[in-house]
Formats: structure tokens, sequence, C-alpha cells
């Protein structure tokens, strides 16, 4: 791989390529980085999917567990996947040393040894000239972990020199967080739902996309004995580390929420949200709340945190960081971990039972 050394440290300059399960396109971030330290970031991107690819998609994930490897969607789908991805990542290739590619997750699912993200790796590096840095998750998976959350050790890396112990909340789809304590210590576990349902919610009641603003669930009412049946799921008994794939809520909520207003599901799916998160198996004392992700651009959501926490809560901006970029930075941080064979995950993010070093690269045929 190339790159440049300047003391000890060789730097690399990757793209980090996120597409995450709210389905709404993807996010492409440049990051200067040896995988330990972060030196610099570039410029970033993002590229919407268009509607027709986004209803394939949504669709997909009812169904995935069902498909074969080779089903004729899926394929079909992974060659666009990889095509919309190489589109953002041409954005922003030049002087690129590689690229990080998550792919589309259409199943997670640990307790059967199950993670399945969609995308045309090869293709990707064709399209882009770049080697391509891919399947972070598989590894740990079947190590035993949970292969989620793999965001934790970048978000360790971001808050070197930030006061601890701090919680970081990453609010796509399903929602995750990462506790970082004054010793080192680093706790991650998906929390429960994210923007997911409640994007979902209004799509079938309003045909918005999501809630813009929130201002659909601050029109509502929460409803406590919904919202309470909600909490009563197994999930958020279970310790952390722990991970759930973004649809692991369908059910319960299609049910919890049958008879309510489009104004007071949202408000319930908001307050679920938030509850869920501040239900998360951490140590107590933190000092402060960071919100990533696209819920930190939700007014509901972000009042509903801070109403459960006596800390402050703040958008990541608050610290420096982009919330916008900061999955796709994650993912490019994370291959040039695969291309030095540097842990992606722990123990105490995945509950893999040693640090584990994962993903494989695509070189480009020339």
């Amino acid at each position: 791989m190339s790159g440049y050394t300047t003391g000890s440290v060789t730097l690399r300059r990757a793209i980090g390529l996120m597409s995450g399960t709210s389905l709404d396109g993807v996010d492409a971030a440049w990051i200067e980085t040896d995988g330990e330290q972060i030196f610099a970031f570039g410029p970033k991107a993002t590229l919407f999917y268009e509607d027709p690819l986004r209803a394939r998609l949504r669709a997909l994930l009812n169904v995935a567990a069902m498909r074969p490897q080779d089903d004729p969607e899926i394929t079909a789908l992974a060659a666009i996947i990889a095509e919309r991805h190489a589109e953002a990542a041409v954005l922003l290739a030049r002087g690129a040393d590689m690229i990080g590619f998550h792919g589309q997750t259409i199943l997670h699912n640990p307790q059967q040894r199950r993670t399945w993200q969609i995308g045309d790796p090869a293709l990707l590096a064709h399209k882009t000239r770049l080697p391509v840095a891919y399947d972070f998750r598989s590894a740990d998976v079947a190590a035993g972990g949970e292969g989620a959350p793999l965001v934790p050790l970048f978000h360790q890396a971001l808050a070197a020199k930030l006061e601890k112990p701090l919680m970081i909340v990453n609010i796509g789809g399903v929602a995750n967080i990462t506790w970082l304590g004054t010793d080192g210590a680093i706790l991650a576990c998906d929390t429960g739902p994210g923007n997911g349902p409640l994007d979902d919610w209004l799509h079938q009641h309003t045909g918005a996309p999501f809630d813009r603003d929130g201002a659909m669930a601050l029109s509502g009412t929460v409803a406590e004995d919904r919202l309470a049946a909600l909490m009563a799921d197994p999930y958020f008994a279970r310790p952390a580390p722990k991970s759930l794939d973004r649809l692991h809520f369908s059910a319960p909520i299609a049910k919890a929420l049958m008879g309510l207003s489009p104004a007071d599901g949202a408000a319930t799916l908001v307050a679920f949200t938030a509850a869920a998160i501040a239900a998360a198996p951490v140590p107590p004392g933190i000092q402060r709340l960071l919100v990533t992700g696209g819920g930190r651009h939700n007014r509901a959501i972000m009042q509903a945190l801070q109403a459960r926490f006596a800390v402050p809560v703040d958008p990541v901006e608050a610290v420096g960081w982009d919330g916008d970029a900061l999955e796709a930075q994650c993912f490019g941080f994370l291959a040039i971990r695969v291309a030095r064979g540097l842990p992606l995950s722990l123990p105490s993010t995945t509950g893999v039972a040693t640090p584990m070093c994962g993903g494989q690269i695509k070189q480009p045929i020339y």
C-alpha cells in the first residue's frame, strides 16, 4: 500500500463509504490515519439513493433471511450498490490509497452466525482503481461475536482528548452506543431502535420518508402504556455487548402502536428510541452524551434524550466532529486497520472471545 511516512508513522489516506440501515444513500468521507491515530479529515460527499432503489432495498429486508446468496434480485442490487458507492467515491478519490466499503446490510442475526452486507467490492475496485477493504463483520460473527457495532475503536481514537466517562450515541436505522471510561475501558452495544421504525411509520401513514426536524413526533403525545410494552422486550435485559437487526422490533411495534394516530405513534417511537438508549447497560457517571447519526437532526429525539439524562446531551459538532460524515470516516479508519492486520473489535465491543481482526481486501485488476 502507498502512503507516506512522517517521523515513525506511516500515514495513509482512505475513503470510507457507508450506507446505513436508514437506506437513504451513501456517505463518503476522506480520512488520513495510521489506523490508530487520526491525523486529518478531508472532503466528504453524500449520494442519495433514488426512491425506487430505496423501495427495493426496504422490500429485501423483509425476505433476506429466506433468500440464497445467488438470488437474482440480490445479485442485481449488489451491482447497483457498488455503482452508487463508486459514484460517491470518485468524487473524493484523488490522492487516496484505498477504500473502506461497508456495503448495504440486509440481514444481521449473530445468534444464527449470520450477517449479510451486499455490494460488489470487485466492481468497486475496478471502477475506482483503488484497493477496497470490505467484509468487516463476518470474522467477528463467525468467532461468536455480535459483529456490531464496529465504530467503538474509531470513537476511542476520536475522543482521545475528551473528558471521560463519555457516552457516544449513534442514531441511524438502529441506535448504538460507545461508552469510554477514564482508564481506557470501552464498552459498546446496539441499544435498540433508531430512526428506522420512525421512518417506516411516517412512510406508512403519511408517505413522507422521515419525520423532518421531529415535527410529527413533537405534535403528538407518548402512549406510555404502549411504550412500557415495547420496553418489556427481552433484548433490554441482555448485558452488553449485544446487537440486533433493523427489523427486530417490527412486529412488536406494529402490535403496540395499533390504533394510534400518526402523531402519537411518532411520539411514542421517539420515546422508545430515547428510553432504549437510557437503558443501555453501561457504568454510571458519564460526564456527557454526544449524539451522531441522522437522529441528531430530529429535535424530538434530542429533547427526549435530554429529558432522560442529567448531563449535557449535544450533537457531536459541539466537539468539532462531523456527524454526517462520522460513520463513513470510521470505515476509512477501519480499512487501514484491515490493511495493517489490527483488530476491528474487542471482547467489550462485540463479545468476541479475543480482539478480532477481520475484513478482506480486493485489489483492482489493471
